[in-house]
């Protein structure tokens, strides 16, 4: 096999290329050098394994870039793939993700496009919204379960020091640009999304010279999908996407032609097969010849030698163990990976012919393209960016052209809906054309049968996949477990003893860094006076719900384990797709930036989530029958519970008489959930803090929606203004803490100035020091963090909460009513007026200088104190036997 075979070193021959005037050098003898673009979802680690295992006199894996517009979320995206590589050993592949760069108006692309967009709706910012992505599901079996791995990856993968750093994170671009053009010539792996290296292409074409070849995972060109077919004997199932050329399961109604990959960018992907570059495609044609069969999986079972073997297994097992139907062994297929295979086997014969074969795959030239808008063509319809608005087309296009016809706009996009109920848009579709869209490209057709037939493998590919994994050539060093001589699970419980807990307090957060902040405060209040009883994750907000895992590490490293904690709803009320609710519109949550001070952020706690010890919860994809799941995973009791089973398991401990008081820091997407449902609770909530919402003084006066100009809202209102208005039309006795107030107490100086001249400190202190330091050093060097004083803002309700915060706070009652009619510039607004709508306290004064006391002093107080200061403490820990004061030698 592949790791077998035996490298000699020939004659050095140099082939000096001129090409306009450059020069361009191929050693010969020397490794191919390989970068490879992944949206990081778990057939995507596969290949990026395989290819580390390979002998690296043969082939050399340089870099790595990760596609931020499909399966996976930028910052979770890539500190998975930092762990990976440093299992593996390989910490001098370069990582690129990102960058902050847009395209103008007339279609100038400037440096670091961070490829968060597709190149359709890709402007000037890292925000904007999901026409193609929302195909993918968020939650369980989408995002969500990809971002943390099912829940192995932060319980297998060491943590080595390269992580994701605002601003010092390599971007996808600049790690392209450095390897594609250092030389000799580099084969470019895409297995994901088009959009990073079309950007690449458009912006260097004087770099094509220096690729020597594309492998892409995509596209359906002759294809028939074997899932949703219905048996034979059958007279009343109805089949769904059977024999259909693409794979969108979430979206085969309105487009049944296009692949994941290929339809993320279709723009992107023409771009890539249409550059002049060979490019080799392996196509849904052959990866569905190639299902994880019965036998494969039992076998991988049995074969799992290594760290990367059991690694991927573990992977593999949590898909098979949480897939939506009982079909999983005639529906997942190894996609990436037998790409990986074909691809690296073809560059190893590519010498002994014209027509390289290889050992898994049937092969085929094709002349084919890729449909990137559906005729009738030459229309303005208001769908296509490219031309809608524009005298010139955006990157000089033809206005009659293929990219100028309708391009899909969502999910249910009414264009695409035939009468026959079959969907009729093409976007994304690889198809066989003549004429001049077309290009010739190897296609790879089938998966080759097992040579050995007696084998109960069935494809050739199967045993290369199972021996490179297992051998002993570049293997783990270790796992996060085996890395640590006396690694032990704690967790901590505090025990209160006799003491009178203070009244009973739920924070409802979105994750963002001020999130973080308020509930350091939360957790620093003396237990007399707050009792922190839970936290409601609103992940429709600055944060994706996979950062749910930070809560868990910070409560570890503040010794309370025992805060039960809830992952709420994961689209804004009305959002979801009616037909299939893993999937929605993002029509508000757009207005986060994907990249620097958004999203890319808030999910890596702007790179210092890591330097948290690391908490023995974490989210995890463990599921029962009990909760709606098809079947009991291994470890059912280790499933994430959701918000509402939290707060309804909380009201059913309460003390006769006791009422729970809320602060929420987010959209109310969760609290509307808690009004809204069957079992109705409110009435044992006694009050409500909100911290959020913009009341105008006059028609200067916006909100801070900064991403929208047209809105006047503030952000925790305009993500969910439904919810808000479902909240503001509630018997809630609320209190409202809103921008303008916030606003008066966002001063970085003055904060830190208080925290540096604490008399004491503590580890918590430094941590949220640390944190605001770096925000506002990001705000003074970059436009993208502009916004970092909104965040110190959103600490003030904590403050308030806290009955020796004596903030010399004065409140006025106002009637308060919240739009919600679906006109971005309105939604989220608030209005006052004189006898209707809401009557709410809103929070008019209070004392900057004691509130800045406030909040310094409590965290640098030394009661409530974290128990474990950071990673790096918790690793001293692991290292020494209990009885030791230092590390073992």
């Amino acid at each position: 096999m592949l790791l077998q075979k035996q490298f000699y070193w020939g004659v050095l021959v140099v082939l000096v290329v001129v090409i306009g005037g450059n020069l361009q050098t191929v050693v010969e003898g020397s490794p191919r050098r390989i970068l490879l673009d992944t949206d990081v979802d778990t057939d995507d680690f596969f290949a990026l394994l395989y290819l580390l295992k390979l002998n690296r006199s043969e082939f050399q894996l340089e870099a790595v870039t990760v596609n931020a517009n499909a399966w996976t979320n930028a910052g979770h995206a890539v500190n998975q793939i930092y762990d990976l590589l440093y299992m593996m050993g390989r910490d001098d592949v370069a990582v690129g993700v990102g960058g902050e760069g847009g395209i103008l108006e007339d279609g100038t692309i400037l440096p670091n496009v961070g490829g968060y967009l597709p190149l359709i709706d890709q402007g000037t910012t890292t925000a904007g919204g999901c026409r193609y992505r929302q195909a993918i599901p968020v939650g369980p079996g989408g995002r969500l379960d990809i971002d943390t791995n099912f829940g192995i990856r932060k319980a297998f993968l060491p943590q080595g020091s390269r992580r994701y750093s605002p601003l010092r994170q390599p971007t996808a671009q600049q790690v392209m640009i450095d390897k594609i053009s250092a030389g000799p010539k580099i084969t470019v792996f895409v297995i994901g999304a088009h959009t990073n290296f079309a950007v690449f292409l458009m912006n260097n074409p004087h770099l094509k010279k220096n690729v020597e070849h594309i492998y892409v995972m995509g596209g359906g060109v002759r294809s028939k999908n074997p899932t949703g077919c219905c048996p034979n004997n059958s007279t009343s199932c109805v089949p769904e996407q059977c024999g259909d050329p693409g794979n969108l399961f979430t979206d085969y109604t309105s487009n049944p032609y296009a692949e994941f990959n290929i339809f993320g960018d279709p723009f992107a992907a023409y771009q890539v097969i249409h550059s002049g570059i060979p490019v080799t495609l392996v196509p849904l044609d052959a990866t569905n010849t190639i299902p994880i069969t019965q036998n494969f999986y039992e076998a991988f079972e049995k074969s799992q030698t290594t760290y990367e073997a059991q690694y991927s297994f573990k992977s593999l097992k949590m898909q098979h163990d949480t897939w939506f139907d009982d079909q999983f062994f005639t529906s997942y297929f190894m996609w990436d990976s037998f790409t990986s295979g074909v691809a690296v086997s073809i560059m190893q014969n590519s010498h002994k012919s014209s027509h390289p074969e290889n050992e898994f795959a049937e092969m085929e030239y094709m002349n084919i393209t890729v449909i990137t808008s559906n005729k009738p063509y030459g229309v303005s319809d208001g769908s296509n960016p490219f031309f809608d608005g524009h005298k010139v087309p955006k990157f000089n296009l033809s206005k009659n052209g293929v990219h100028s016809g309708h391009v899909q706009n969502g999910l249910r996009d009414p264009f695409c809906v035939a009468k026959n109920g079959k969907g009729k848009c093409k976007d994304g579709y690889t198809t066989e054309v003549t004429g001049s869209e077309a290009v010739r490209i190897l296609v790879a057709t089938k998966a080759k049968p097992n040579k050995d037939v007696a084998s109960p493998l069935n494809r050739e590919f199967f045993k290369s996949f199972l021996e490179v994994l297992n051998s002993p050539q570049q293997t783990g060093k270790f796992n996060f477990t085996t890395q640590f001589p006396f690694y032990k699970e704690v967790t901590y419980i505090p025990n209160f003893g006799n003491t009178k807990l203070g009244k009973p307090v739920v924070f409802d957060m979105d994750m963002s860094a001020g999130d973080f902040l308020a509930l350091l405060y939360l957790l620093k209040v003396p237990v007399e006076m707050i009792n922190l009883k839970a936290i409601l994750v609103t992940p429709t907000g600055w944060a994706n719900a996979a950062t749910i895992d930070v809560i868990y590490d910070l409560l570890h490293m503040m010794g309370r384990d025992d805060i039960l904690v809830g992952r709420g709803d994961l689209f804004a009320m009305n959002q979801s797709d009616p037909s299939f609710s893993a999937v929605g519109d993002c029509k508000y949550a757009k207005a986060i930036p994907h990249g620097g001070g958004g999203l890319l952020d808030s999910d890596t706690l702007y790179g210092l989530a890591r330097d948290l010890p690391r908490s023995p919860r974490r989210y995890t994809a463990q599921n029962s029958v009990k909760y709606g799941a098809p079947r009991d995973t291994e470890n059912p009791e280790l499933r994430q519970p959701l918000a509402l089973e939290v707060w309804e398991s909380l009201v059913k401990t309460l003390d006769p008489g006791s009422k729970i008081t809320i602060l929420t820091n987010g959209p109310l997407t969760t609290l509307a959930s808690i009004i809204s449902s069957k079992n109705n609770t409110s009435s044992l909530i006694k009050e409500v803090y909100i911290v959020g919402g913009h009341i105008s003084r006059n028609e200067n006066d916006k909100g801070n929606v900064f991403s929208v100009p047209s809105s006047n809202a503030e952000f925790n209102m305009f993500l969910d203004p439904l919810a808000a208005k479902t909240v503001f039309d509630s018997s809630l006795n609320i209190t409202l803490i809103p921008l303008g107030i916030q606003q008066r107490v966002g001063s970085f100086p003055k904060i830190l100035k208080r925290l540096r001249n604490a008399k004491k400190t503590t580890p918590e202190a430094l941590f949220a020091r640390r944190l605001m330091s770096r925000l506002y050093r990001l705000q003074q060097l970059h436009h993208s963090y502009h916004h970092m004083e909104t965040f110190l803002g959103e600490v003030l309700g904590a403050v308030l909460l806290d009955s020796d915060s004596h903030l010399s706070q004065s409140f006025k009652l106002k009637h308060i009513k919240v739009f919600a009619d679906d006109i971005e510039s309105r939604d989220g607004e608030i209005s006052i007026y004189q006898d209707e709508g809401k009557l709410v306290k809103v929070l008019d004064t209070v004392n900057a200088k004691t509130y800045y006391e406030l909040f310094a002093d409590r965290l640098s107080d030394s009661k409530q104190s974290a128990v474990l200061a950071s990673f790096e403490e918790q690793k001293k820990l692991w290292q020494k036997p209990p009885n030791q004061t230092e590390p073992a030698e």
